[in-house]
């Protein structure tokens, strides 16, 4: 039955609610990838679709004590992000109509520069509080974009050490910047890239 919540989906539903973040990111893992695939045919643009799906992802897990879901999960998920490419094609129209070519005079650049290296160093500032060898392994797996394999042969270690550092090392920077949720969904996206 449609109006009821699969058995599966409601126990999800009830773990992420109690704050849960490995049902959370088994959630994102799952759908993140078709959900964005789903966003492109609405608005066209990698960039635009990506954020979407994070802002539906973030509003997942900011409100996820007051979460109402009657149908699937994954309907939920669809219906949702389906809403946010409608607005933000609507928001597009109504902004280019009314502002046109006077929005590049508004000049934002500046703050949006110092919001953007305060985001770093807080990032940096926990990525240095991890342990060295942890600290080594997801530098060299998020900035200098190697493989799991290729850490191991450069480290001479086992991939599942490095993934075991990763997911440590990714357990940290969620509890540091627990409140940064579209940052530690930027981390998620790029963690299950590189596995």
């Amino acid at each position: 039955m449609d109006t009821v919540v699969a058995h599966s989906d409601a126990a999800v539903v009830d773990a992420i609610k109690e704050g849960s973040y490995s049902a959370f990111e088994r959630v994102f893992k799952t759908h993140y990838g078709p959900l964005c695939a789903f966003a492109m045919g609405y608005l066209k643009d990698k960039d635009a679709t990506e954020e979407v799906v994070q802002q539906v992802f973030f509003n997942v897990w900011d409100r996820r004590k007051t979460i109402n879901i009657t149908s699937s999960f994954k309907a939920y998920l669809y219906q949702a992000v389906r809403n946010h490419c409608l607005n933000t094609l609507k928001h597009e129209q109504v902004k280019a109509s009314a502002h046109g070519e006077l929005l590049r005079s508004d000049e934002p650049g500046e703050e949006n520069n110092l919001e953007s290296i305060e985001l770093k160093e807080r990032i940096d500032a926990a990525i240095s509080e991890l342990p060295t060898e942890r600290q080594k392994i997801f530098r060299m797996s998020r900035f200098e974009e190697l493989k799991y394999k290729e850490i191991a042969e450069k480290l001479q270690i086992s991939v599942k050490t490095v993934e075991n550092q990763m997911g440590k090392a990714l357990k940290h920077l969620r509890e540091s910047l627990s409140e940064l949720m579209p940052i530690i969904l930027w981390l998620l996206i790029n963690f299950f890239n590189h596995e």
